[in-house]
């Protein structure tokens, strides 16, 4: 397995690049901004773009998905509690807006559900609290956490949807409960693992 992170926009979102590297296939993970910049680099790749995971739908996170759908002619997944939120002009927060003419979106992202990438399974797990449809991808033991979980810190509850107690209560038993040594990668930020981060976050 390889993971590419190239932090993109003026919110240095990460969006991840997951490679199966004996199928050459790969995911794409919150393509936040940069769409023409992304498109380039992961063609250059050489990579099979299988679909695009969402963790949540602010637009620092999903920016560019019309352009990568139009590019590489797949789905992008979302789960449906931000997705109708996103239908219904929410979370345009800023000065972002969408790029690409085709940013529909799939709404079949719940608890359990696994996408095949090649040799590889890509777990959802819901966790709510930042979003209310903020989810994580586990694959073997790295964990893609969105804006839900950071180094040394969580993500903001403030914004529309947003649920401070419910996102605390998404880690503790969603996240926490996952062996120490999985390694996170946040949706902006450097990556951390759940043995330091139940050990030195202080919001938690």
């Amino acid at each position: 397995m390889i993971v590419k992170r190239i932090p993109v926009g003026i919110y240095a979102a990460n969006c991840y690049i997951l490679i199966d590297d004996i199928t050459n296939e790969c995911a794409i993970i919150d393509p936040g901004e940069n769409g023409d910049e992304l498109v380039e680099y992961i063609k250059s790749l050489n990579v099979l773009v299988k679909f695009i995971l969402l963790t949540h739908g602010h637009i620092d996170h999903i920016g560019a998905v019309g352009q990568l759908k139009e590019a590489f002619g797949v789905k992008a997944y979302i789960n449906k509690n931000d997705g109708e939120l996103i239908q219904n002009g929410e979370f345009m927060f800023g000065p972002l807006k969408f790029k690409g003419k085709d940013v529909t979106f799939n709404m079949d992202v719940e608890d359990g559900k696994v996408f095949n990438l090649g040799n590889l399974s890509i777990e959802c797990i819901e966790t709510p609290g930042h979003s209310p449809g903020g989810v994580c991808y586990k694959v073997d033991d790295k964990l893609f956490t969105g804006d839900t979980l950071f180094l040394r810190s969580i993500g903001r509850t403030d914004l529309s949807g947003g649920n401070f107690d419910v996102l605390i209560k998404s880690i503790k038993n969603k996240l926490f409960t996952l062996n120490d040594n999985f390694i996170v990668f946040p949706g902006h930020g450097a990556q951390t693992n759940i043995k330091y981060e139940k050990e030195n976050n202080p919001f938690i």
